[in-house]
């Protein structure tokens, strides 16, 4: 693996949800690192990607009310556990579980394995509220997927939440998850 700069050269064979985040970041001027890689589906997988990207991958967890009418995007550091009690307790949402891979599917047009904050560019509708752990938002750079599983990318944290954010219309709260 090795890190590229920008979109690749040649997008054919890509799909079509990697391209529309291409188009996003280039669209709004954006500037990424980027590494291809096999699918990935677990946080243990990511550790060589971390070591080539120097950054950490963030967790993203899908999650719902106990209703299963209001949903939820959790970005935190990989190496915290999710206590969905601590989460529920900071956000005044009782009853935290993880969403159905079909609702994160009609949501944000995302398979299970690649979830992603770019996901949140196919929510027209904000049905999806954003939460990002205070480190994460203290980090100087974001690791995550491009809505596919084999490619990561490497973002300034301050283009996710001043730029990418507020031009797919998405708001996001800080909360403090405890360390392990």
């Amino acid at each position: 693996m090795e890190i590229l700069y920008g979109r690749p050269d040649d997008c054919a064979g890509r799909a079509p949800e990697e391209r529309a985040v291409y188009d996003l970041l280039d669209r709004l001027g954006v500037e990424y690192g980027r590494i291809d890689h096999e699918a990935v589906m677990t946080m243990e997988a990511c550790e060589e990607i971390e070591r080539v990207l120097d950054v950490a991958v963030c967790k993203n967890l899908f999650l719902c009310n106990r209703q299963k009418t209001e949903y939820y995007l959790l970005l935190m550091p990989g190496d915290k556990s999710f206590h969905a009690k601590e989460l529920s307790a900071q956000t005044g949402c009782a009853r935290l579980s993880f969403a159905k891979a079909d609702a994160m599917e009609s949501c944000l047009h995302i398979k299970p394995g690649a979830v992603s904050v770019l996901g949140l560019m196919n929510d027209s509708e904000n049905r999806v509220r954003l939460i990002i752990d205070r480190a994460i938002v203290n980090s100087d750079f974001i690791g995550c997927h491009p809505c596919v599983n084999t490619s990561s990318l490497k973002l300034r944290t301050v283009d996710l939440l001043e730029r990418i954010l507020p031009a797919v219309h998405h708001d996001y709260a800080v909360v403090d998850l405890p360390a392990e």
